[in-house]
């Protein structure tokens, strides 16, 4: 299976990614936890995203693909993957869809995690106070949710207009939200 899970900031990917990987025996691949390995190895993606971060720029969609492409190559993606955070704007999902048809593993799906706006609030700003962080103030989370709606509706239509997309509500607990995501992976029987 693999698998690209959207959702606004706190809508809960990273959880329910992890708990994903275990069910359906694929690595997760989170392309900021994909960015940081890169630069910590050394390797040759990694020192050009490092040059682009020392300089307070964000790491070109080129960069950011070529890494997932490295990444696919390995031998534990062959069973499939869960992509997170990635891709965020309709530019990276056509990139991404090109990639994946020339390696010859398209997506099989892509889940959408739905939790509303004042949740994501409450979501977020009480995991900044848990973790003593100023900077997620609720106007400034909302800022952020707004700039992730903009960036990322197109996407969710992307992979809607490929038939691939399911939509998941993201409240409840972490096991009602799992089954739905399950549920939602399953194939639907024919009829007649």
């Amino acid at each position: 299976m693999r698998l690209v899970l959207l959702g606004a900031p706190g809508s809960g990917k990273g959880t329910q990614a992890a708990r994903l990987k275990e069910h359906l025996q694929v690595p997760h691949i989170s392309t900021g936890d994909l960015l940081r390995a890169e630069v910590a190895a050394g390797s040759r993606l990694g020192l050009e995203a490092k040059e682009v971060m020392a300089r307070g720029e964000l790491v070109s969609d080129a960069i950011l693909l070529g890494m997932l492409e490295d990444r696919f190559s390995r031998e534990d993606t062959r069973g499939g993957f869960i992509l997170d955070g990635y891709p965020r704007n309709l530019a990276q999902a056509g990139a991404l869809d090109t990639l994946m048809e020339r390696i010859g593993q398209p997506m099989d799906a892509a889940v959408q995690l739905e939790v509303p706006t004042e949740m994501l609030v409450e979501r977020i700003a009480g995991r900044a106070a848990a973790e003593g962080r100023a900077d997620d103030s609720p106007e400034s989370v909302r800022t952020r949710l707004k700039v992730y709606d903009d960036q990322t509706a197109p996407v969710v239509d992307f992979y809607r207009q490929r038939g691939k997309l399911s939509v998941v509500d993201g409240v409840g607990s972490l096991d009602e939200v799992f089954a739905r995501i399950v549920g939602a992976l399953r194939p639907v029987p024919a009829v007649g």
